[in-house]
C-alpha cells in the first residue's frame, strides 16, 4: 500500500464493503488506515474495508484543502488505533452495517472492539473488524444539542473484558440488541455463547443461532 503516499494531497476515490463510496481529499494514510477529507469533515477509513482508491475523475466538483487538522496530525506514524484513542472523547459519527450510523462517544477501545457512548442506545459494544469508519465532529458539538448534564456516563465504572466475544458471553441470560435492531430476529435473550454461536430467544419465544463473527455492534435495551 506504500505508493498511495504519491495520491496524497490529492483528490481521490474511495470504495468500500457494501457498496459505500467516498470522495475527497486524501490527507494521510498508514498501515491499516486512510485519512480522506470530503470538504466538511475527516473520514477515518480502515484498510480492511477499502476495495479501491483512485485519483478521482470528478473535475466538476472540486474540494478545498482543509483548514482546521485532523485528528491523525499530532499522532506521527499514524494507526487505526491510535485514531480511535485519540478520538476518545470527542463527539463522533461511526458506521457499521446497513443505512445506520451511530452518534456519540468512544469511551474505551479495547484488543477488538471499542465502547461506544450513544445517547439514544445508551453503552454499545462495536466490533472493530466491522467498523466502516468513523467521522469526528467539531470539538464543541455536543449530540441533539444536549447540554452535560443529558449525558451521564462514566465509563471507568464498567467492568470490560479485553476481547468481544468475551464482553459478549459475559451477558449471557440477559436481554440483548444487536446490529442496531433493525433485524427482529437481532433481539432477544441470549441463552448461550459458544464456539462462535450465539443461542437468542426472539421475543415470539422462537430460538436463532446467530454467528458471533458477522455480529457488528450489541448494546442492553
Amino acid at each position: 500500500m506504500n505508493d498511495v503516499q504519491s495520491l496524497l494531497g490529492k483528490q481521490v476515490f474511495v470504495q468500500l464493503s457494501g457498496d459505500k463510496d467516498f470522495e475527497g481529499i486524501l490527507t494521510d494514510s498508514g498501515k491499516d488506515v486512510l485519512v480522506v477529507y470530503n470538504g466538511l469533515k475527516f473520514y477515518y477509513i480502515p484498510w480492511i474495508h477499502i476495495h479501491r482508491v483512485s485519483l478521482s475523475n470528478n473535475f466538476r466538483e472540486k474540494i478545498d484543502d482543509p483548514i482546521e487538522p485532523s485528528i491523525a496530525e499530532d499522532i506521527g506514524m499514524i494507526s487505526y488505533r491510535k485514531i480511535l484513542t485519540n478520538a476518545k472523547g470527542i463527539f463522533t459519527e461511526i458506521y457499521v452495517t446497513g443505512n445506520i450510523t451511530f452518534h456519540g462517544y468512544i469511551t474505551n477501545v479495547l484488543s477488538d472492539y471499542i465502547v461506544f457512548y450513544s445517547p439514544v442506545f445508551k453503552m454499545m459494544y462495536i466490533s472493530l473488524s466491522h467498523l466502516k469508519w468513523l467521522t469526528p465532529y467539531n470539538h464543541n458539538a455536543n449530540p441533539y444539542t444536549l447540554d452535560n448534564e443529558s449525558l451521564p456516563f462514566h465509563p471507568s465504572n464498567i467492568p470490560l473484558l479485553r476481547s468481544f466475544d468475551a464482553q459478549l458471553k459475559k451477558e449471557e441470560g440477559k436481554l440483548v440488541v444487536f446490529d442496531g435492531g433493525i433485524d427482529p430476529m437481532k433481539i432477544g435473550l441470549i441463552k448461550k455463547v459458544e464456539n462462535n454461536l450465539i443461542e437468542l430467544t426472539a421475543a415470539n419465544g422462537e430460538i436463532a443461532y446467530l454467528r458471533l463473527n458477522h455480529i457488528k455492534s450489541f448494546h442492553l435495551p
